[in-house]
């Protein structure tokens, strides 16, 4: 399914699906050379290439986190891995259910900023269910259900329009028929450290967001105090604005 999803986006999508090498480009003077990106639910760490391609390019040494999507806990030990591997500072990135593994994994001393997109950001004991319930209904989350193994998976006639309204259709309704599931033990599980807290944080609001209400987003967004970017994007905003958002971590990259 992974493979099938890496051709898919290939339309949209080009580079490395796992660790993409650092080029030779000079890297601002004092810039944390590390970058890893970890993706939402219901996609791949393909979702990432766009914003890795530009990174990549830049010289910067960019990892996607492939997370398996069955709890909290592993998603989180999955980013503690790929964060063992870096030398040095490094900006950890998160994307929608990503938002929730890094507040927890980010507490990392080798972490030097965090940056949202379109991303939920919990407090200590909060879960994604909790915020979910929280937050304004947008047609994203009213269309998540379960199966009969508890995996949630969001109604794939509701996805294109919902999800990624400003990719190609083609793409959005493979993307659809094709998800990974998150499973329910994840959507329930709280955090026990809000790395946000000890970190410079930065978030990039999508104004066209139907899975995570932009209202929310900005409500995340006050909560920790994080720098803030606007982009008029759907939740897949990481594909279509992806210079916006690879700016957005360029600039965390030089946080102190």
């Amino acid at each position: 399914m992974r493979n099938f999803l890496l051709s898919t986006v290939a339309v949209v999508m080009a580079g490395a699906a796992f660790a993409a090498p650092a080029r030779s480009a000079e890297l601002p003077k004092g810039a944390a050379h590390n970058i890893v990106l970890v993706h939402g639910a219901f996609v791949d760490q393909t979702s990432w290439k766009p914003v890795a391609d530009i990174l990549t390019k830049k010289g910067y040494n960019v990892t996607l986190v492939e997370n398996p999507l069955t709890s909290l806990a592993a998603d989180v030990d999955a980013t503690k891995q790929a964060l063992a591997k870096q030398n040095g500072k490094t900006v950890l990135v998160g994307h929608s259910w990503g938002g929730v593994v890094i507040t927890q994994a980010g507490n990392d001393p080798k972490v030097s900023a965090l940056v949202y997109v379109s991303a939920f950001a919990p407090d200590v004991g909060q879960s994604l269910a909790a915020l979910a319930k929280s937050g304004p209904a947008t047609e994203g989350t009213a269309a998540i259900h379960p199966d009969d193994k508890g995996d949630l998976f969001i109604d794939p006639k509701v996805f294109p329009s919902a999800v990624a309204a400003d990719l190609p259709p083609q793409i959005a309704e493979s993307l659809a028929n094709h998800q990974l599931p998150l499973n329910h033990a994840a959507f329930e599980a709280p955090v026990d450290t809000a790395a946000w807290k000890d970190k410079p944080t930065f978030y990039v609001i999508s104004t066209k967001d139907k899975v995570i209400a932009p209202e929310a987003q900005k409500f995340f967004a006050a909560e920790m105090k994080a720098q803030t970017t606007e982009v008029a994007g759907s939740h897949a905003s990481l594909v279509v604005h992806a210079k916006e958002v690879a700016a957005v971590i360029e600039k965390a990259a030089l946080a102190k």
